[in-house]
């Protein structure tokens, strides 16, 4: 529903009608009239505070008798409607007809009974509205754009609105009251943008942190995967071992059974890889046993076979690596203790506390060997120089060249010691 202004006091003041259609495009509105009698309140409809407008015309309005014939509106007076019967009287003996102005001559219209009773200037189309009680609204979009160039508001320059093209020129003016100046508008935008921005980027390097957490991540668990499937000794190839030491860089150390040198597995995990000589006749014999026995020893005080060696007439064994060296460096007194003792900025000697941690982590370590494995090991080879230490000195028995496998049978009281080589630590 609409509410249109009137200017009849018999009206209220207000004509209430309905919106069938609204066209943004052409801006036009069709409005209704349901009930009353439209053409008697086209006449008193006053739009000069609305912002609607109409197409409009000049009528001039006839008063006739009722007994004359009725004036048909045919092709000889599209100019003239009839108007009756809601602006005829009560006892319906006066008809009232419209005559066009400005295109109908009226010595040409039938209306020689007829008295004129009073000229319309800008009424709206009357034959549409008696056809379908329908009247067509305009409205205007002013062109505001110079206006909002210069920072002000804008409006008509008229007091009213019309369709007229005169009357939809437009002025601009300073809005009263209180206006924030274009610079603290534009301080505000700034502000606004920055917030945005520094959200923007929380966002992103949120996103981004979380992206680098979960590649680390993956990473330390590709590693781990990598050092786990190191824990059952693998077989390498020469070039593995080259690539592990970096062409034989890194020399720790040599002797009768070989040459060993450090190496690198892993980005984490580090080797001590030791290629065996063939200058003894049962170096063969050795890394048999060595491979063998390694294989199946899992214990803290037991050095761990990594991987082996076995292309052509290259023998090799990895193990992990021990920073400390072996236990004959902390023990003996000989040029090469005392030039590693400098070289590490320590005390030759231990401390017997630390020496009775160290005998006792050996001797679990052979415990280990002869009652905790599925079959015995016998060691053969226990000196000062098979002993490496850990970081925090822990022992770990190593070298198993001379081991052998014994059955756990309790028939088996005496074994052969023909082959042992080192005597007895106890």
């Amino acid at each position: 529903m609409m509410i249109m202004p009137s200017s009849s006091s018999a009206n209220h003041d207000k004509q209430h009608v309905l919106v069938k259609k609204i066209n943004y495009t052409t801006q036009e509105i069709e409005i209704h009239y349901q009930i009353g009698c439209p053409l008697g309140q086209i006449f008193y409809l006053n739009l000069s505070s609305s912002p609607f407008g109409f197409e409009d015309f000049n009528y001039t309005l006839f008063s006739c008798p009722s007994s004359v014939p009725y004036i048909s509106t045919g092709t000889s007076y599209d100019c003239l409607t009839k108007l009756s019967p809601c602006l005829g009287n009560i006892n319906n003996q006066t008809n009232y007809y419209a005559l066009l102005g400005g295109y109908c001559s009226i010595s040409r219209m039938p209306l020689v009974s007829c008295t004129k009773v009073l000229d319309y200037a800008s009424v709206p189309d009357l034959f549409t509205i008696k056809q379908a009680n329908i009247l067509k609204l305009l409205w205007f979009i002013p062109d505001c754009r110079r206006c909002e160039d210069l920072g002000k508001e804008c409006r008509f320059k008229d007091e009213f609105y019309s369709t007229q093209k005169n009357h939809t020129e437009t002025q601009c003016y300073v809005l009263k009251g209180p206006k924030r100046p274009r610079a603290t508008l534009r301080i505000l935008g700034i502000c606004a943008l920055s917030v945005v921005a520094i959200v923007t980027g929380i966002v992103i390097s949120y996103v981004y942190s979380s992206t680098k957490t979960e590649k680390e991540s993956q990473l330390r668990i590709e590693r781990f995967l990598d050092d786990y499937r190191a824990l059952k000794p693998s077989r390498y190839s020469y070039a593995d071992i080259k690539r592990m030491t970096n062409k034989f860089k890194d020399k720790l150390g040599q002797g009768a059974q070989g040459t060993v040198f450090k190496g690198k597995l892993s980005s984490e995990l580090l080797v001590a890889v030791k290629i065996l000589s063939n200058s003894n006749e049962k170096a063969g014999e050795d890394f048999i046993n060595e491979v063998g026995t390694m294989g199946r020893i899992h214990h803290v005080n037991v050095v761990r076979l990594v991987g082996f060696c076995a292309d052509g007439f290259i023998r090799a064994l990895v193990y992990d690596f021990l920073p400390n060296g072996s236990l004959q460096n902390f023990i003996s007194s000989s040029a090469a203790a005392a030039d590693h003792m400098s070289r590490h900025d320590n005390s030759n000697f231990l401390g017997w506390d630390k020496l009775q941690d160290i005998a006792l982590g050996i001797a679990k370590g052979i415990e280990y060997l002869h009652q905790g494995c599925d079959q015995q090991i016998l060691h053969f080879d226990i000196k000062p120089h098979n002993v490496l230490l850990y970081q925090n000195f822990t022992p770990k028995v190593c070298d198993f060249g001379l081991a052998k496998l014994c059955s756990n049978s309790k028939d088996q009281s005496a074994i052969s010691m023909t082959t042992a080589r080192a005597r007895s630590l106890l």
